[in-house]
């Protein structure tokens, strides 16, 4: 057998155990996993820190950041996605999934043209090999948009697009339930005079009602002809995740209450909730907190959102104080199962057969420090 390289003195966190040992890679995949250390004098001693499989984030929108990092500022895009990918990578991910907003009222540009140059810079970067990540593409439907459908069929058929969420950000319901939160937000984040908020909300709930249903099951509809994941953002009743079941969705994004999330968990969808939300311990929002949810066993995925260091970090506090996850089951919140969920089979645990997707972790006084990335078995980071 050809190993490529060979770690020693790790401690690999397998899917039931920390086990210290040593580990092969061969041809990009995990050829070996041992107990003891490798007696090759070529291996890599990691000091006895921890090697754990590859993030995978479903849900960042750390792409949109770099392109638009002001209001009214458009960056360059392959650059703004190199920038991207180095931060991702450098918090320990190794699949991500871009999040591409279809349906942003408050962008000046041309929404498909914008479009059209975010996803054609995701591609040339990956073409040209800049990118230490892979990197796939999360569709976010605004289903109150009207051109919401334009721009997804242009989209929707294309290898790299291996999620699609289904959204409704019309305030009264969902995110924003409270809707003096809701106007308060936009008289700060845009500059509206209140006779402008008052405006625009007459406006949404008008889109809402000539447009939300029939959008969202035209939106199923196409996501299940082509064996597409769907998710459902920000359900906040019983209701709503009824409605999620019977339309196969597979995962409750940020469901904002606890009934919301606990309906999820009896109608087999994973819970997916923010990293930040976790670590911050509470929801930016005012909705229901990561934490809560961990400790009444309803959390299976986290999400770095839009703070890619917080993913991993969101992970070793479920090891912590109060929640106490077995380490394997907290590292597998951020790798197995948002593999599992999206139908990623070849990553996302440590064992023999496997993507070499790996992370070297120090833990400094309980912070993970991100010492080494490796993508397939090449060094990334």
């Amino acid at each position: 057998m050809v190993v490529e390289h060979v770690f020693t003195n790790a401690r690999v966190v397998t899917p039931d155990a920390v086990i210290l040992g040593s580990l092969a890679l061969r041809d990009g995949m995990i050829a070996a996993i041992d107990t003891g250390p490798s007696g090759l004098a070529a291996a890599e001693d990691l000091g006895g820190d921890l090697l754990i499989p590859g993030l995978i984030e479903l849900h960042t929108d750390n792409l949109e950041k770099h392109v638009a990092p002001r209001p009214g500022v458009w960056w360059p895009g392959v650059t703004a996605m190199v920038a991207h990918d180095a931060q991702v990578a450098a918090g320990g991910i190794t699949t991500v999934f871009d999040a591409l907003t279809l349906g942003d009222r408050y962008r000046t540009e041309d929404q498909g043209t914008a479009l059209d140059e975010l996803v054609a810079a995701v591609r040339d970067a990956t073409r040209r090999g800049l990118l230490r990540v892979e990197h796939r593409l999360h569709l976010r439907c605004e289903v109150s948009f009207g051109p919401v459908l334009d721009l997804l069929d242009p989209l929707i058929d294309e290898p790299d697009v291996g999620l699609i969420s289904l959204m409704d950000h019309t305030p009264g319901s969902r995110q924003f339930a409270d809707v003096d939160k809701y106007k308060e937000l936009y008289r700060l984040n845009h500059h509206m005079t209140e006779d402008e908020v008052e405006e625009h909300l007459q406006t949404l709930h008008a889109d809402q009602r000539r447009y939300s249903d029939e959008h969202r099951r035209a939106i199923v509809a196409r996501a299940h002809d082509r064996g597409q994941v769907l998710a459902s953002h920000d359900d906040s009743c019983l209701a709503h995740v009824r409605q999620a079941h019977h339309e196969r969705v597979a995962i409750a994004e940020f469901p904002t209450t606890e009934e919301a999330a606990d309906a999820a968990a009896e109608h087999g969808l994973k819970v997916l909730m923010g990293a930040p939300n976790l670590l911050r311990g509470a929801s930016h929002s005012g909705n229901v907190s990561a934490g809560t949810l961990a400790n009444r066993g309803r959390l299976d995925i986290l999400s770095s959102d839009y703070y890619p260091a917080s993913l991993l970090m969101g992970a070793f506090q479920l090891s912590a104080p109060p929640f106490d996850l077995p380490l394997p089951e907290a590292i597998a919140v951020v790798s197995a199962n948002p593999a599992d969920a999206v139908g990623l089979t070849d990553r996302g645990r440590i064992a023999v057969g496997r993507r070499g997707d790996l992370v070297r972790v120090h833990a400094a006084d309980g912070l993970p420090l991100v010492r080494g990335v490796w993508r397939a078995g090449e060094r990334v980071g």
